[in-house]
């Protein structure tokens, strides 16, 4: 006798084609559903910690001021130049955080220069100058050197007629620290249209009336320079 299995009342189903069984018999497209709800809280998990991370490295961003808002500036033969003084602890944090170099004998100047001329300048030879009120005149010191000025295992213990400044002490050097490097004026050139800014640094205090003065700023490729800028701090 021949029994057929399609007539059959116990008849083995058939499944759909192009589905696959796993070892326990069910369908692969249940696997992976399976599979994703238990990936969800992961991949969650990994997208939060971009997501802060991303908000992190925004905090260690700085922007300067508009050039127009400052009122510290020069203007003279289509050049506009801009100084702040970033001598106390609010100003300081928006720019290098939890270090204040103030703090340790240096004080930083946001330099900004916006060239409105119809010229590049040349910013290589630029000599910056700050001179206090009884025309004693400090050279900026470069960023890389920064970390020079100051000797941790050196304790000065002379008391600072400057309020607010550390001369002694002892261990890390808090000058060091790179972000005093990547926040120092950096171009070289200036083409027309074009706006630079980044800190110079003085070893010296500030106490009213002292002033910024900048020489050896050239017109490219002429070797032309201009009249010296002497911007006011206060």
């Amino acid at each position: 006798m021949i029994f057929d299995l399609r007539s059959a009342k116990g008849s083995i189903p058939r499944r759909p084609a192009g589905q696959e069984l796993d070892s326990g018999g069910r369908g692969l497209g249940s696997v992976l559903r399976v599979l994703l709800r238990r990936l969800m809280p992961v991949l969650a998990l990994a997208a939060s910690v971009t997501v802060v991370s991303a908000v992190d490295k925004d905090k260690g961003r700085f922007t300067p001021p508009a050039i127009d808002s400052v009122e510290t500036k020069q203007t003279a033969d289509g050049v506009t130049i801009a100084a702040v003084l970033y001598n106390n602890e609010s100003l300081a944090s928006q720019a290098f955080g939890k270090l204040n170099p103030y703090q340790y004998g240096v004080l930083p100047v946001l330099l900004m220069i916006r060239n409105d001329s119809k010229e590049t300048l040349k910013l290589e030879h630029m000599k910056i100058e700050y001179i206090d009120k009884d025309r004693e005149r400090v050279e900026a010191t470069p960023g890389n050197e920064v970390k020079y000025s100051r000797s941790p295992k050196r304790p000065n213990m002379t008391p600072s007629p400057i309020p607010g400044v550390k001369l002694g002490g002892s261990g890390k050097n808090p000058l060091a620290n790179p972000i005093i490097e990547e926040r120092a004026f950096s171009a070289k050139m200036l083409p027309p249209g074009e706006s630079a800014s980044g800190f110079v640094y003085f070893q010296t205090g500030h106490r009213g009336g002292d002033h910024l003065y900048l020489t050896r700023i050239e017109q490219a490729p002429s070797g032309k320079e201009l009249f010296y800028f002497d911007v006011p701090l206060d």
